[in-house]
C-alpha cells in the first residue's frame, strides 16, 4: 500500500481529495496525513515518508514549490501531484522543473483527480 499526503490550505480540498484516494480505479492509498501549509507537510512527510503527495501552490507560511523542493531534498523518488488554481504555464513549469510529476487545475473533477493520481502512479 502506497502512503498519501495532502496538502492543501482548504479544508474541503483536502477532505475531497482524501475521500477520492480511496477510489475502486486507483491502487491502494493509505492517507497518513493533511497539511495546510509547506511547513506542516514537511514535518508529516518527515515522519510518514509518504509515497504520493498532492499539492497545493498557494498556501501560507510556506507555498508550494518551496514545499517541494523541501520534499525532493527529503525523498527524491516521492511522486508529487500539484493541485492549484494557478493555471497559467510558468508556474506549472516552476512546479514540474522543482520535482513535481503532475499538475491538476482547480476546481478539478472527481475523474480529473483520478486520471491525474493514475497518471502519476503510472510511472
Amino acid at each position: 500500500m502506497m502512503k498519501l499526503l495532502v496538502v492543501d490550505d482548504s479544508s474541503v480540498i483536502r477532505n475531497r481529495i482524501a475521500q477520492l484516494a480511496t477510489h475502486p480505479d486507483l491502487p491502494r492509498l493509505e492517507l497518513v496525513g493533511t497539511a495546510r501549509h509547506g511547513v506542516e507537510a514537511l514535518e508529516l512527510a518527515r515522519k510518514h515518508l509518504p509515497d504520493v503527495v498532492t499539492m497545493d501552490l498557494t498556501m501560507p507560511n510556506m507555498d508550494g514549490v518551496t514545499c517541494i523542493k523541501g520534499l525532493v531534498k527529503l525523498s527524491p523518488e516521492m511522486r508529487i501531484l500539484v493541485v492549484s488554481a494557478l493555471g497559467d504555464r510558468k508556474t506549472a513549469l516552476q512546479a514540474m522543473t522543482n520535482g513535481a510529476h503532475g499538475y491538476l487545475h482547480k476546481p478539478f473533477t472527481s475523474e480529473e483527480l483520478v486520471e491525474g493520481l493514475k497518471e502519476l502512479l503510472r510511472d
